[in-house]
């Protein structure tokens, strides 16, 4: 039998859960100052922690605090049962909200790292949010005695029912992790698509993938759509690429004058502009013989697909520029044509006589 409830009771109760509030609000300053100075880190895996900590451990203070004024206080077995299942279960859901958030944001922070800091793979930041959760609802169910055992074979016979009803939702799915994971495409990478859709790969979630064209506008394109087409991925094996540009000069021109001016003009191209490569070897090529010209190819080094623009514009100027200054013509196409006078005789038409009789019409021959 449980002895009465005494003033002495009421106020140990009282102090215990007031020391755990003010527990909690010296941690909660605590952990706010370290969460500044680890902010000036360059390390965000402390950010992380510091984060994990101020969330969990105030509640976790709190919780101490109550359970404290619960075992003074003089309740029934039951009752402090229930009063200690109730605070093990919300220290339970603090600790798992907690972690997928953490867990979560070790995924972003890995695929950030490996694919840029301007994308970023939200299908493994869902995923592990949403295993974590689902594992800490049945830890929490299992330590307040409900069973699991029928809850797993029921969510076995339904997942069935499930997957054939969101076929196609699962096949973008897969297909989303199977590209990550064969790396065939990463958040930041430059592609184009055999529909003739191309841009920065933005995000891949468990739908679809993000493209940014260079027009700032995003174009949506399903997961199973991009692990079945035939792409171009511009960012790898790696980023740096070359670019090619038709160049024509006159039969008159001096090739090794050409050649030499034009390799002067892409050395200074690539040294001067934002996004060439500096130490790219300058490549001319002549290849053919054409109506009114010889055709040669020049051979840039870009940093990265979008800079190519540039560096083609730049590069054009400054050879035109520079051709006309040294003397190198460029021809303009041009086409002769011979008109040849048959020699078939000429009959000429029988025209009216102006010495005939008025009301009649005479010829001459």
């Amino acid at each position: 039998m449980n002895r009465a409830l005494t003033l002495h009771d009421v106020i140990a109760a009282g102090i215990a859960v007031a020391a755990g509030l003010a527990l909690a609000l010296v941690l909660r300053v605590i952990l706010r100052w370290l969460g500044e100075r680890a902010r000036r880190t360059r390390w965000t895996g402390d950010d992380i922690i510091v984060d994990v900590l101020r969330t969990l451990v105030p509640w976790s203070a709190v919780a101490a605090g109550v359970a404290a004024a619960a075992a003074a206080l003089p309740l029934t077995r039951q009752v402090g049962h229930i009063v200690s299942q109730t605070l093990t279960a919300l220290v339970m859901l603090t600790a798992t909200l907690t972690a997928a958030r953490v867990i979560s944001g070790l995924a972003r922070s890995v695929a950030q790292s490996r694919s840029g800091v301007a994308g970023s793979a939200t299908i493994f930041v869902n995923i592990t949010r949403v295993v974590v959760l689902a594992m800490g609802f049945l830890i929490i169910l299992e330590t307040l005695g409900v069973s699991i055992a029928p809850l797993l074979t029921a969510l076995g016979v339904g997942g069935l029912a499930i997957a054939l009803a969101l076929r196609d939702t699962l096949a973008n799915l897969f297909a989303g992790v199977h590209i990550l994971v064969s790396k065939t495409v990463q958040p930041g990478d430059y592609i184009r698509l055999s529909s003739g859709e191309e841009g920065y790969v933005r995000d891949i979630n468990w739908r679809n993938t993000v493209v940014e064209d260079l027009s700032n506008n995003l174009v949506i394109i399903p997961n199973a759509q991009l692990a079945g087409t035939n792409m171009t991925n511009f960012s790898r094996p790696e980023q740096q690429l070359t670019v090619t540009v038709q160049v024509g000069v006159g039969y008159d021109s001096d090739l090794e004058h050409v050649e030499r001016v034009t390799n002067e003009v892409v050395d200074g191209v690539m040294k001067d502009i934002t996004g060439a490569v500096s130490d790219h070897e300058a490549a001319v090529r002549f290849h053919t013989f054409g109506d009114s010209r010889i055709g040669f190819t020049v051979i840039l080094g870009v940093g990265e697909y979008s800079d190519k623009y540039r560096i083609k514009h730049e590069f054009i100027k400054r050879l035109h520029q520079r051709y006309r200054s040294e003397g190198i013509r460029i021809p303009a196409p041009a086409r002769t044509v011979s008109l040849e006078q048959s020699g078939e005789a000429v009959i000429p038409h029988p025209r009216p006589s102006l010495d005939a009789a008025p009301g009649r019409l005479g010829t001459t021959a």
